[in-house]
Order: structure tokens, then sequence, then C-alpha cells
């Protein structure tokens, strides 16, 4: 059960992941979190890094939908700009949020990667639907919400446990 918290690949951070070799394998689409996974939960807007990083994955070839489960007003103030499309209040981890975005990209799930901060929303959502997942770590952690801070208490038990079965090798550490 707690293999479907394991994602296909952790990094640190958005701009380790390297889009070229991932594309190059036949990924086309990726379906990326908001909140600590491309800002912090408290950053309206993107980083210059953030943009270019943005502008990278586009002229690569990848198309991009932000999935969130924060508010609409939230979300929009932060894709509208940089002229993304979102989905808000997803309810990650349902399936729902992950077909709509890879619907709105025209891609399967073949093709698709689901990148987040969170291994029971963005990772079990992603894996549940045969997706590629990346994990990174979360930008900060003092400004989450209580939904976050109970799936970051859950985590840590599934992280147990898995490395206790020898699932989450310790040298996997970022």
């Amino acid at each position: 059960m707690f293999e479907m918290f394991i994602p296909k690949l952790r990094v640190n951070t958005v701009f380790d992941i390297d889009l070229e070799d991932l594309y190059a394998k036949g990924y086309r689409g990726i379906i990326t979190d908001l909140d600590n996974t491309l800002v912090g939960a408290k950053e309206p807007l993107a980083t210059p890094e953030l943009v270019a990083w943005f502008e990278r994955v586009k002229k690569i070839g990848f198309k991009l939908v932000i999935v969130s489960n924060n508010r609409m007003e939230r979300v929009s103030a932060f894709a509208t700009p940089l002229n993304i499309e979102f989905v808000h209040e997803a309810r990650k981890p349902s399936n729902a949020p992950f077909r709509k975005a890879m619907n709105m990209m025209g891609l399967s799930g073949q093709e698709t990667i689901v990148v987040g901060d969170q291994m029971m929303t963005d990772v079990y959502g992603g894996n549940r639907l045969g997706l590629f997942t990346v994990l990174v770590l979360p930008i900060s952690i003092g400004d989450e919400g209580w939904g976050t801070r109970i799936n970051r208490r859950l985590e840590k038990i599934a992280l147990r446990r898995l490395r206790k079965k020898g699932l989450w090798l310790e040298e996997e550490k970022r």
C-alpha cells in the first residue's frame, strides 16, 4: 500500500528536473502543483528564475498545467499573468483534476509528468493514474495550511514504513 507514495524521481527543486531527458523519453506534458512546489505558499507571484524555467519548459516543447487544491483567486493570480492554464480547488489526490489537466493538454498518462511537494496528494494522485511522478522538497513549510500540516505528519509515517521495508533508501536523500 505504501508503495503508491513512492515518486519515480526525487529532486530538490523543479530546476533540478532533467527536462531534456524526460522529453527524449516521450513525455510531453507537466502537471505541477503550485504552493511549495513552484513558490512558497504565501508568495503571490513567480520569481524571475521560475519565469525563466517556465520559458525553458515551453521552449523544449512541454505543455504545462498547474493543478492546485488552493482557491481560484490564489491560483489565477499566479497563473494568469504567466499565461498558464490551471485547475483550482482540485481536491488532489482525486483522479479528476489529473484527468482534467491531461485533457486540457490533449495528452495521455504515458506522456504526462506530475511534479509536487506532497506524497499524499501529488505523488499518490499521479501514481494512481500511472503518471511519471516527481517529488520536490517543499520550498517553505512554515506557512502551510492545516490540511497540508496533517499530510506532512502522515508522510512521516509513510516514510518510516517505506524505509523499514527498504523501499525508501537513505542514499536517495536529496
